[in-house]
């Protein structure tokens, strides 16, 4: 079987939330954007957004997350507060995820470009997770919040955010989940008897 190993590759792909230095260098992440935006594209719209925080700027994006989310209505508890912090503090590159919203184009549905936008994040994470690095895709901290997804330069009038990803060298092996037989998803169709 032709790629047998990249197969293999994408069927053990896990998350990783346990990362330190080093980061993915510039000619890797330029690889793994290359393959983000080789995405499917309903209409070339190329809907995907990504924002680099590289290392020196995760403690001032650590603590304008944490300031907005301890300051809502669902701030949270210090013990997982406490644990958000270092976790972050270890974790050497973020990228942050957006979703344009052409108001102009009419023809193709913002849950179109919503999915287009996922497929460049998962072709990125794919990318990242062979050349050896561990990706963490995270919606919690303030992700929800307008006053992050601004500060972040997410206008929600223009953009849908999706969140970030946490991206570094795994601290640990990737564990190997299991996983359900795609059997139980997969389903012959046939034309229904009238």
């Amino acid at each position: 079987m032709k790629n047998q190993e990249s197969i293999e590759l994408l069927i053990q792909r896990n998350s990783m939330k346990l990362v330190t230095s080093p980061a993915p260098s510039d000619e890797e992440l330029a690889l793994a954007f290359q393959a983000a935006v080789s995405a499917p594209d309903h209409g070339a719209l190329t809907p995907w957004r990504f924002k680099l925080i590289r290392q020196e700027n995760i403690a001032k994006f650590a603590e304008f997350a944490f300031n907005i989310s301890q300051n809502s209505d669902n701030p949270l508890p210090e013990a997982k507060l406490a644990a958000s912090q270092a976790w972050l503090s270890e974790v050497p590159l973020i990228i942050a995820v957006g979703c344009h919203i052409d108001y102009s184009n009419t023809k193709i549905l913002e849950s179109e470009r919503m999915i287009s936008a996922g497929c460049a994040v998962m072709n990125l994470i794919n990318a990242l997770q062979m050349m050896g690095y561990g990706v963490f895709w995270s919606t919690g901290i303030a992700t929800y919040n307008e006053e992050f997804q601004i500060g972040l330069g997410f206008d929600p009038l223009d953009y849908r955010f999706m969140g970030f990803l946490a991206v570094g060298t795994p601290k640990v092996p990737i564990p190997k989940k299991p996983r359900k037989p795609y059997t139980d998803f997969v389903e012959e169709w046939v034309m229904p008897q009238k």
